[in-house]
C-alpha cells in the first residue's frame, strides 16, 4: 500500500502548501471570514461544489446505491435540486443583506444578541453533525488505504488496536489526524485557504469521477441498455428485490406508526418525503454553504456563482449512478469493507467507491494499475474530506466568534485581532468535539449522517431565513423560536430515532430516520407563532419595524449599500 500512502501524502503536502500560503494573506476579519471578497464567480463555483460535494457525496451516495440501489440514488436527486432553491431564492439576498455569516442577514432587523445567539447555536449543531460524517468517511477511507496506522495510537500500546476516546471499539489515529489536519487549515489560513483547497478538491474529484464513470461504461461497451439489464440482476437477499427497484433500503408495505398510533400510511414513501424535504430545504440552511456567497465582491457574482455549482454539482450527482451501480455489479456488496482484527470483512458501504477503483484497475492495468488507480481516488476522497471540514470548522467558529463572542459577549467592543483569535481557538474546541464523536460511530453511512445534518438546517435556519427576507411582521421573538425550537426539536428526533446507531434498534420512540417531516413544520410553526407573541408584546408604534423591513426589502433586491458594509442593528431590538 506504499502507492497510496505516497499519493494521500502528496494531496495533504499540496493542502498544507496552500494553507501556509493562505496564512501569509490572512490579516483582518474579512480575509479570515471572507477571503477578503476577492473571490471570482468561477473560483466561488468551484469552491461551493467543493464544499458540497464532500465524502457524503462521493463515498456515502455510491455506497448507498452499491448496498440499496434505486433508494440509495435518491440522495443524488435530492441533493443536485436542491440548489434550486438556494439560487431562486436566498443567493442574492443574502450576499446583498449579509456580511460573514448567516446571523447577520437575520439581526438586519431584529434585536441581535438574542437572534445571534440562536442562531449560533443552530449554525454550531449543523456544522458538528456535517462534521462528524466527513470524519466517520475519512475514518473509512483511511483503514483501507493504511491498516497498520490504527493498530496503535502514536506508538502507545502498539499492536492493540486501542484508542484513548472512551466508548469506542477500536483505533482512532486515522480520525483524529483528519481532525488535526482541517483544524490546522482553519486555525492558519481562514477562508482563504479553506477556498483554495476547495477548488483543486472540486477539480480532483471532478476528474476522479468522470474517469471511474467511462471505465464502468467501458465494461459494458459503452451500452447502457446492458448496463441496466445487469443492474437488474442485481438482488437484494432480505426483500427479494432487484437493484432497479425501490424499497429496499424504506422496505414498502410497512405502516407508519408513531406514538402507538397508526397513521395507515406506507413508511417507505413517509421515509423518502421525509428525506427529501430535508435535502431540498436544508441546503438552503446550511452555514458553510451560505459563508461561501460573502467571498464574491457583488451579488451578480453571487448569482453567477451558483450556476457554475449547480452545472458542475448536476454533472457529479448524474456519475454517482455509475459509481454505486457499478459497484454493486463490479464489486458487489458482500466485498465492499474492511478486515477487522479477526480477518473478518465488515461491511462498510463508505468504500464502495475506493473499492470500485481497486477493481476497475486490476481488470483493465494489472495488480500495480488497481492499487494506482486505488490510491488517486483514495487521496481524492481523502482531499475532499478535508475540504469539507475546513469549512464546516470554520462555519462553527465564526458563528461562536463573529455572532456571539463579538456582537453579543462583547457588544461589538471587541478588536479585529481579538475576533480571529477566538474563531481559531473555537476551531480548535469544535474539532476535538467531532473526534470524539466520530470515532464512537466509525462504520455509520456518511450520508445518512449527512441527511440529519440537512434536517436540522431545514428546520431551523431554513424557516427564519425566509421569514426574515418576506414576512414584515417577522420579528425577534419569531426568529429564536424558529431557529432554536427547530433546531433543538430536530437534533432529539434523532436521538431518540435510528439515525445515529450503527445497529438496528429495536421499537426506537421515533422511527423515521431524517425529522425532517416532522421538525421542519415544526420549525416554521415555532416561528410563526412566536411572531404573533412577539407582536403582542411589543409596545407603540412598529413604524420602525416597518422601516427597517423596507430597507431589507431594498437592500436584498438591488445591493444598494451592500457592498462591504456590515448589516446594521436595530437599536433597542423590537
Amino acid at each position: 500500500m506504499s502507492t497510496t500512502l505516497v499519493m494521500t501524502l502528496i494531496v495533504v503536502a499540496i493542502s498544507v502548501g496552500i494553507t501556509i500560503w493562505a496564512a501569509r494573506r490572512t490579516r483582518t476579519t474579512v480575509d479570515f471570514y471572507a477571503a477578503g471578497r476577492k473571490i471570482g464567480p468561477l473560483q466561488n463555483g468551484l469552491a461551493i461544489s467543493g464544499d458540497y460535494l464532500s465524502a457524503a457525496s462521493f463515498l456515502g451516495i455510491a455506497g448507498l446505491i452499491a448496498f440499496a440501489g434505486y433508494d440509495g440514488f435518491m440522495y443524488s436527486v435530492g441533493f443536485l435540486v436542491a440548489y434550486l432553491t438556494v439560487l431562486l431564492l436566498l443567493a442574492e439576498p443574502i450576499r446583498n443583506t449579509g456580511k460573514y455569516t448567516m446571523a447577520d442577514v437575520i439581526s438586519f432587523r431584529t434585536w441581535p444578541p438574542a437572534v445571534r445567539s440562536a442562531a449560533a447555536v443552530s449554525t454550531i449543531g449543523v456544522s458538528g453533525f456535517y462534521m462528524i460524517a466527513q470524519m466517520v468517511g475519512a475514518g473509512s477511507l483511511v483503514k483501507l488505504l493504511i491498516p497498520q496506522l490504527d493498530k496503535s495510537f502514536f506508538g502507545i500500546n502498539p499492536g492493540l488496536n486501542s484508542c484513548p476516546i472512551p466508548g469506542t471499539t477500536g483505533g482512532c489515529t486515522s480520525i483524529v489526524t483528519v481532525g488535526a489536519l482541517m483544524v490546522g487549515y482553519v486555525v492558519f489560513g481562514g477562508m482563504i485557504a479553506t477556498t483554495y483547497v476547495q477548488i483543486v478538491k472540486a477539480i480532483l474529484l471532478m476528474a476522479g469521477t468522470i474517469v471511474l464513470s467511462f471505465l464502468v461504461l467501458a465494461h459494458w461497451g459503452f451500452n447502457f441498455g446492458a448496463f441496466y439489464d445487469a443492474i437488474a440482476h442485481v438482488m437484494d437477499k432480505k426483500t427479494g428485490l432487484n437493484f432497479t427497484q425501490p424499497g429496499i433500503q424504506y422496505v414498502a408495505g410497512k405502516h407508519w406508526i408513531l406514538g402507538g398510533f397508526d397513521f395507515g400510511v406506507d413508511k417507505a414513501a413517509v421515509e423518502n418525503i421525509s428525506l427529501g424535504l430535508a435535502l431540498i430545504f436544508g441546503t438552503a440552511g446550511l452555514p458553510h454553504i451560505l459563508m461561501r456567497f460573502y467571498t464574491v465582491p457583488t451579488a451578480r457574482a453571487a448569482r453567477s456563482s451558483v450556476g457554475w455549482a449547480v452545472g458542475i454539482i448536476g454533472v457529479f450527482y448524474l456519475l454517482t449512478t455509475f459509481l454505486g451501480f457499478g459497484a454493486a455489479v463490479l464489486v458487489g456488496k458482500a466485498h465492499i469493507g474492511t478486515l477487522n482484527a479477526k480477518g473478518v470483512l465488515v461491511a462498510n458501504s463508505n468504500l464502495a467507491a475506493p473499492k470500485l477503483a481497486e477493481f476497475l484497475g486490476n481488470d483493465y492495468f494489472g495488480t500495480f494499475g488497481g492499487e494506482l488507480f486505488l490510491a488517486f481516488i483514495s487521496a481524492v476522497a481523502f482531499a475532499t474530506i478535508l475540504a469539507v471540514v475546513a469549512g464546516l470548522t470554520l462555519a462553527a467558529s465564526s458563528a461562536f466568534a463573529h455572532d456571539f463572542w463579538l456582537n453579543v459577549v462583547r457588544r461589538g467592543r471587541e478588536s479585529e485581532r481579538e475576533q480571529v483569535l477566538v474563531a481559531r481557538i473555537f476551531a480548535l474546541v469544535v474539532g476535538l468535539v467531532a473526534i470524539v464523536v466520530a470515532a464512537r460511530v466509525p462504520t455509520a453511512n456518511a450520508t445518512v449522517l449527512v441527511g440529519i445534518a440537512f434536517a436540522i438546517a431545514s428546520s431551523g435556519n431554513f424557516p427564519v431565513l425566509l421569514l426574515t427576507l418576506i414576512w414584515r411582521r417577522f420579528n425577534t421573538v419569531g426568529a429564536v423560536a424558529g431557529l432554536l425550537g427547530g433546531t433543538l426539536l430536530s437534533i432529539y428526533l434523532v436521538l431518540i430515532g435510528p439515525g445515529l446507531t450503527t445497529v438496528p434498534v429495536k421499537n426506537p420512540m421515533f422511527t423515521l430516520q431524517n425529522p425532517g417531516l416532522i421538525s421542519i413544520p415544526f420549525g416554521f410553526l415555532c416561528a410563526i407563532v412566536g411572531t404573533y407573541v412577539g407582536s403582542a408584546l411589543r409596545r407603540g408604534d412598529s413604524a420602525q419595524h416597518n422601516a427597517k423591513f423596507a430597507e431589507l426589502e431594498v437592500r436584498a433586491q438591488t445591493g444598494i449599500g451592500a457592498e462591504g458594509a456590515a448589516a446594521p442593528a436595530l437599536v433597542g431590538g423590537d
